[in-house]
């Protein structure tokens, strides 16, 4: 058997943490797949005495990652810091220069940083793994990489973000507010202190641009996906989403056009039958066309100390292998420019609700502005008040250009009647035509 592998850890968190579990309780079985051992041998993380659950009496400890990635007796550093800059990217440059592999959990870096560090992988000579910055436990890098290689892919889209899935899921469950569950969230461990990553689509858009870019064979672009997050949504969406025969979810959405590649993260109402409605709780889902393939559906847990350090351990196991890959599937320089969609070029149908003064002629104001911008209505129901005697008005359009829907609803702004802004969510029909 070949000598080990020698991987060296910045981040001991709950995935680095996992990681040295995962490499310790299966030790045997990751050498026999591999024809080598893969061994830990330094570490580094803010805090020396902290207990993680693993014994780190055996390893090297670097106070300072940077250092590490330079120094320590190592083949591999693991990534799992966190952050587009700093200390994470000073750590990945410094592992390339000195001729050292990197794997990383770490999505910012990969959206933000992505071509960027593709170039300087391939001009040193190493490997740029992160399996785990995406979904979690599904191995959806290695889906759209490797496994779909001989098809043109057209379309990728999913639920990306557990704790996103996990609050709209309960609240469609018990009906409570947004706030509320939140609250329950951070408790329980799901959410930040602060998860305006998380519910402002953030944490999904970084993402969505790697997916995008290994689909696509387009340069990584995070700052072209337009993002909403969820905290708009309400308990009356999700009754008035059941009534139509939606559920509510955050979605990634990518896909290539004949004027060129749409990324946008946003609340979509899809279908209650359809393959991702019944994607709850924290879990994942990603869905890819291919033009031989036709559509594969991944889902799985999409954080979590055992499905990410799992990712990770699986990239460390296709380098002690010698398996290699472009960092984005083809070679950096070979990575198109990203020609940009915007959202406002959208086409598709909507779901408009207003809250409005219960008086004579409301409903016929909305709709000569709808009319007088070209948005044909497929449905409207004028249903409940609120305490105050205010009525909320419900609209499904035919397919519309968001453009035209934008002006619509500004045009409604000057009527009185309107009691609040127009709550918008647009209908995906995710499995396409």
């Amino acid at each position: 058997m070949s000598d080990p592998l020698k991987v060296a850890i910045a981040g001991l968190g709950t995935v680095g943490a996992g990681t040295v579990k995962v490499l310790a309780k299966h030790a045997e079985r990751i050498a026999a797949r591999c024809g080598r051992p893969v061994s830990v041998t330094a570490v580094s993380a803010r805090s020396k005495g902290k207990d993680r659950g693993v014994d780190l009496s055996g390893y090297v400890w670097f106070d300072d990652p940077v250092a590490m990635a330079k120094g320590a007796d190592a083949d591999v550093i693991i990534e799992l810091i966190g952050g587009a800059d700093g200390p994470a990217l000073a750590l990945t440059h410094a592992a390339f220069a000195a001729g050292r592999h990197v794997v990383t959990a770490n999505k910012a870096l990969v959206a933000e940083k992505g071509s960027e560090l593709a170039t300087a992988a391939e001009q040193a000579g190493v490997t740029l793994a992160y399996e785990a910055a995406v979904a979690g436990g599904i191995p959806i890098i290695k889906a759209l990489r490797e496994g779909l290689a001989g098809n043109r892919i057209s379309r990728v889209l999913g639920i990306l973000n557990g704790t996103c899935n996990y609050i709209l899921s309960t609240m469609e469950e018990t009906g409570r507010a947004f706030d509320d569950v939140l609250k329950e969230a951070q408790d329980l461990g799901y959410a930040e202190a602060d998860p305006s990553f998380d519910i402002d689509g953030v944490d999904a858009a970084h993402k969505l641009a790697i997916l995008a870019s290994l689909a696509f064979g387009t340069k990584v672009e995070f700052s072209q996906v337009h993002i909403e997050g969820i905290r708009r949504i309400s308990a009356l969406d999700f009754q008035y989403a059941r009534d139509l025969g939606f559920k509510i979810k955050l979605l990634g959405l990518a896909g290539t056009t004949e004027h060129g590649v749409y990324q946008r993260v946003h609340p979509c109402l899809i279908d209650e039958d359809g393959p991702l409605a019944a994607v709850d709780g924290s879990f994942n889902a990603v869905i890819a066309e291919g033009d031989f393939v036709g559509r594969s559906v991944y889902e799985g847990r999409g954080a979590g100390e055992g499905p990410t350090a799992s990712a990770v351990v699986a990239d460390l196991m296709d380098i002690a292998a010698g398996r290699k890959a472009h960092v984005f599937g083809v070679p950096a320089s070979q990575l198109a420019d990203l020609k940009p969609v915007p959202i406002e070029q959208r086409t598709g149908s909507y779901y408009v609700r207003l809250k409005v003064v219960d008086r004579t002629g409301v409903v016929a104001d909305i709709g000569g502005a709808f009319r007088d911008h070209n948005i044909s209505m497929d449905s409207v129901l004028q249903r409940d008040h609120d305490a105050d005697g205010n009525a909320f008005v419900i609209i499904v359009t035919h397919d519309a250009l968001e453009s035209d829907l934008r002006s619509a609803l500004k045009a409604l702004e000057a009527n009185s009647a309107m009691v609040e802004p127009p709550q918008v969510i647009r209908i995906e029909d995710v499995w396409g035509e």
